[in-house]
């Protein structure tokens, strides 16, 4: 009996879906994951926290409130009205910290060499390099230096953490000083946090 003969196999030019369904099937669980995690309930929280302290051998937790809770016992998540309240006054203090910075430049925000914002970030302070330094120079000039004092003593009654960016010129530099700008736009940076802390932050 003569052998069949078959017929190359042509190619499946729908393969791609199965890949395709598979990547959207987890995506789709990501988002569930994620969805699942991003609200928090209280009490789902405190019997995940008791279980975990169970399995690894402590003693378990009851929900303590407030600052009063024994050290190495978790303080019970608080509640969502206190969170609320807490945000809104510190939004109300940043608030005044940015208009009392603002005052206190108000000549160079007119110029427009100083920008004053407000962000969920905090307070963003941006100076032109041109008021503060000299062109190649990291060493801050001296109407810089009375400006920069002044915010100082607005941020001296600010318990919130500071971020000082030093940013540098468009022309590139290379020297013994400033290999390049890299090196220029951190000094400048140095030279404002100097600054700073011995104005008494």
């Amino acid at each position: 009996m003569a052998r069949k003969r078959f017929d190359d196999d042509t190619d499946n030019h729908d393969r791609w879906m199965v890949s395709y369904a598979d990547f959207i099937t987890l995506l789709f669980a990501f988002f569930v994951v994620m969805y699942a995690l991003s609200s928090i309930n209280e009490g789902k929280y405190r019997v995940l926290s008791n279980s975990l302290v169970n399995a690894f051998g402590r003693v378990p937790v009851s929900p303590v409130q407030g600052e009063n809770a024994p050290a190495g016992l978790p303080r019970a998540l608080p509640q969502r009205n206190r969170n609320a309240e807490a945000l809104r006054r510190e939004k109300e203090q940043l608030t005044t910290v940015a208009r009392n910075i603002q005052d206190v430049m108000a000549p160079l925000v007119q110029q427009g060499k100083v920008r004053v914002t407000q962000s969920a970030r905090g307070v963003n302070v941006e100076i032109n390099a041109s008021v503060l330094f000299s062109p190649g120079d990291a060493r801050l000039s001296g109407e810089s230096v009375e400006a920069l004092r002044a915010v100082a003593e607005v941020l001296k009654s600010v318990g919130h953490a500071i971020q000082v960016e030093g940013h540098t010129d468009s022309v590139p530099i290379k020297n013994a000083q400033f290999p390049s700008n890299w090196e220029l736009s951190a000094v400048r940076a140095s030279s404002v946090v100097r600054l700073l802390i011995d104005s008494g932050i």
